[in-house]
């Protein structure tokens, strides 16, 4: 799968399949940090990612009025 990472911008090719958790743990994310993209949708952690998929890793940014 290719997966891109922001903040640093990087992508990576990792072999799969893999769930989401497994993908994090291989790339040493914390799943809290981070909101993961599969193909052009949001997916949860127990989703399961195929060989072929194009995966996007954001960083989670809040904030809010003061």
């Amino acid at each position: 799968m290719r997966v891109e990472l922001r903040n640093p911008s990087r992508t990576l090719e990792i072999d799969g399949p893999l769930t989401v958790v497994a993908l994090l743990q291989r790339l040493e994310v914390d799943r809290e940090t981070v909101l993961v993209i599969c193909d052009g949708t949001l997916v949860p952690g127990d989703a399961r990612i195929e060989a072929d998929a194009a995966v996007e890793i954001r960083p989670v940014i809040s904030g809010g009025a003061p």
